[in-house]
């Protein structure tokens, strides 16, 4: 019953469709819908990468860092004490 699309029924689907958002907005809209899907296809080519990058990246921070400070308002340095930031135990097992 509903499986079946001949060329009448795209058709009718299509005049609804430019019926409801005008003529003028469909191509903004399939513009953005376009950037959408872009943006989506590089944070998940990153998210790809970055898992891989993750198993190979060591768990220690190296040690030639130097300690990072907090300070408790800007240019006071009286209260300022060195903070160690935690390591990421997420990748250990």
């Amino acid at each position: 019953m509903f499986g079946r699309l001949g060329a009448p029924e795209i058709i009718l689907i299509l005049v609804v469709i430019i019926l409801l958002f005008g003529a003028k907005k469909l191509p903004d809209m399939a513009r953005s819908l376009g950037k959408s899907a872009r943006i989506l296809k590089s944070e998940a080519k990153a998210m790809k990468k970055d898992g891989k990058d993750d198993d190979a990246a060591p768990s220690d921070p190296p040690a030639n860092e130097a300690p990072k400070t907090i300070q408790a308002a800007p240019g006071d340095v009286t209260s300022s004490r060195p903070v160690t930031e935690p390591s990421d135990q997420t990748t250990q097992r």
